[in-house]
């Protein structure tokens, strides 16, 4: 069950769901989370970092913000209370994740698509995507790993930008040199507690 949360899409890990209560950039929310998600005890660290240092959203109505890999929805529910007129969307391979991510923003009366990967792309539908925050699961492998990232970062709007946390002992500065060798804008605006935030864009600018 190790890595069941990254990988499989009707995770089997028994039990019921758990009520916490989390503060997110300065909110407390009361939310679920289960066993068979990631992060399921706490606000996992990057996370944390990452919320602590993005800049807040600015988007306008019909723009678009994902949450790539939600599970129980903390960024989710950061991104659906500040877009704004921007719309929502989490997306989880996991389908116990997607669920809860669910219930979360409707107990804080919050507005958000969850998506599978595939209910995704097909909802795009070749439309961009303004705003990216992303715990990315590098965990999964390299390969794995930049083969999500470029899906993604070729989504991004021509305006758009992806703000990744990456932990510095799991190759955050590595990552980085591997994106701008694809092409890609990518700069490191923050680091704390051994992390990095990375805001990458489509095309080197």
């Amino acid at each position: 069950m190790t890595n069941e949360h990254y990988f499989s899409e009707s995770p089997s890990a028994p039990g019921a769901d758990i009520e916490r209560t989390v503060h997110l950039r300065g909110r407390e929310y009361s939310v679920l989370t289960h066993s068979g998600v990631f992060a399921h005890d706490k606000v996992d660290k990057g996370t944390a970092v990452l919320l602590d240092k993005v800049p807040e959203p600015v988007l306008s109505a019909g723009q678009l913000a994902v949450d790539i890999g939600c599970g129980w929805g903390p960024i989710t529910l950061a991104l659906a209370r500040e877009a704004g007129a921007g719309e929502v969307w989490g997306v989880d391979v996991n389908e116990r994740a997607r669920d809860l991510t669910r219930k979360n923003l409707e107990r804080s009366s919050l507005t958000g698509t969850v998506l599978s990967p595939a209910e995704a792309e097909n909802a795009l539908d070749g439309r961009g995507i303004s705003l990216i925050w992303s715990n990315p699961p590098v965990r999964i492998g390299k390969e794995a790993l930049h083969e999500l990232l470029t899906t993604w970062l070729d989504r991004l709007a021509p305006e758009g930008i992806a703000y990744l946390v990456v932990q510095k002992n799991l190759g955050a500065d590595s990552l980085q040199r591997w994106l701008q060798g694809q092409g890609y804008g990518c700069n490191k605006i923050a680091s704390a507690k051994g992390y990095r935030i990375l805001a990458a864009t489509r095309v080197a600018q």
